[in-house]
């Protein structure tokens, strides 16, 4: 029997999946992001959880026939790896994936992709409204965009399409992202970046009452959102991020004309109201073309996992026809 495996490798955790050949999970593994000090500590972070799901599934990791990879970016496709990724420490500047992987289950069938890429193939996949023009944006430790366009998933030649965290949407720069440049939607709106949002507004004006920990060392974003309609500077936050976010989704509609475009990530999927809700109202006055459908992937944590099992799936089997119109 034939076996496939997917692989995210996100900031905060990696993942892998083993399934039989029509898509049915046979094992599965989950582990914290290595943080360093070095790439390879991270790559081995990766072999180490896609052999944990071989074991559960019970088979060596030389029967994977192939394997997708959906990752943080930024990416060198000749090499296969990630180099200066924003959102892990700076000391990790490359990390190698499809030569290791390919080594560890003995194949070339390795595909790489952006995160946000692997998601829009995931909801290619399973998605039951999945046109032949769509977006899947991540709204979480970082902000990203897979594309399909004309029924074509845009990877880049350089496999860095999608990079729309990076877009400037504040060209004062008042935030500077994990990147180094300032001004990104990301440096606003990801959840890694909320926080210190947060300070530069409450710094802004001293006047707003809040409870919010913000001198503390443990303060999150999530700590903003669980305050809503309950704090003064958590709802000024949540109005602010709701205008970056618009800006941002509007940009990314006026790029790529989808009908549907679909969120996933942890701080649009817990936060459905206070998020994606604003984008929609918003949005629809914003857009000049036509407006498409906002919506909420149906696939949730999982659907860059899913995403890249159906990479290997389609690639590995020469199906593509599998990601459906």
């Amino acid at each position: 029997m034939v076996y496939y495996a997917g692989v995210d490798l996100g900031a905060t955790n990696v993942r892998a999946v083993v399934a039989e050949a029509d898509g049915t999970t046979i094992g599965v593994s989950r582990r914290s992001t290595p943080r360093g000090p070095t790439g390879i500590d991270v790559t081995e972070g990766v072999l180490r959880t896609l052999r944990q799901a071989c074991g559960e599934a019970g088979i060596a990791p030389d029967r994977i026939a192939a394997a997708g990879i959906g990752s943080i970016g930024p990416f060198d496709l000749a090499e296969g790896a990630v180099i200066d990724p924003a959102n892990l420490p700076n000391s990790i500047d490359r990390i190698p994936l499809t030569g290791p992987i390919g080594k560890l289950i003995d194949s070339d069938e390795v595909y790489l992709h952006n995160d946000t890429t692997a998601g829009v193939i995931g909801e290619r996949f399973h998605a039951d409204r999945n046109p032949d023009d769509m977006v899947y944006i991540t709204i979480s430790s970082g902000i990203g965009a897979g594309v399909c366009c004309d029924g074509e998933i845009m990877g880049g030649w350089d496999g860095n399409a999608g990079e729309v965290g990076h877009y400037v949407v504040d060209p004062r720069g008042r935030l500077t992202c994990g990147c180094g440049r300032e001004g990104h939607w990301e440096a606003y709106c990801s959840g890694n970046a909320i926080p210190d949002y947060a300070k530069l507004l409450a710094e802004d004006d001293p006047t707003i009452s809040t409870n919010l920990p913000l001198n503390g060392s443990d303060f999150t974003a999530k700590d903003v959102f669980e305050l809503a309609g309950e704090d003064e500077l958590a709802d000024y936050v949540i109005e602010q991020l709701a205008h970056w976010n618009a800006i941002g989704v509007t940009n990314v509609i006026h790029a790529f004309a989808p009908i549907v475009v679909s969120f996933g990530g942890a701080v649009a999927l817990h936060n459905e109201e206070l998020v994606v809700d604003p984008i929609r109202e918003r949005v629809s006055e914003m857009v000049m073309t036509n407006v498409p459908e906002i919506r909420v992937t149906d696939l949730g944590d999982d659907v860059v996992l899913e995403g890249a099992l159906a990479s290997a799936l389609t690639e590995g089997t020469g199906d593509r026809q599998r990601l459906r119109s």
